[in-house]
């Protein structure tokens, strides 16, 4: 059977993907992302490289309730998430 609306089609697949898969890589509390800079060798050639920051999934409480939030070790450090017990 063959269906012509791309709505009949896009009830027939799955949905599999978890939204949590495609957030991008930013700490929810900051919202620090990425950064692009160089690699610089020796002989000086350069290549693109990316600073990613580092994120970690962790559970905090906000608004009186735990969700898990991906943030970055500078928001734990500081203090600005609580976490949950």
């Amino acid at each position: 059977m063959v269906s012509g609306s791309l709505a009949a089609r896009a009830e027939e697949v799955p949905n599999h993907i978890s939204r949590e898969a495609i957030m991008s890589k930013a700490c929810e509390i900051c919202g620090k992302k990425p950064m692009v800079g160089n690699n610089v060798s020796h002989a000086h050639n350069v290549n693109k490289r990316r600073f990613n920051p580092n994120l970690q999934r962790v559970r905090a409480t906000v608004n009186g309730r735990v969700k898990k939030m991906t943030v970055c070790t500078g928001c734990i450090k500081s203090g600005c998430i609580v976490k949950a017990p």
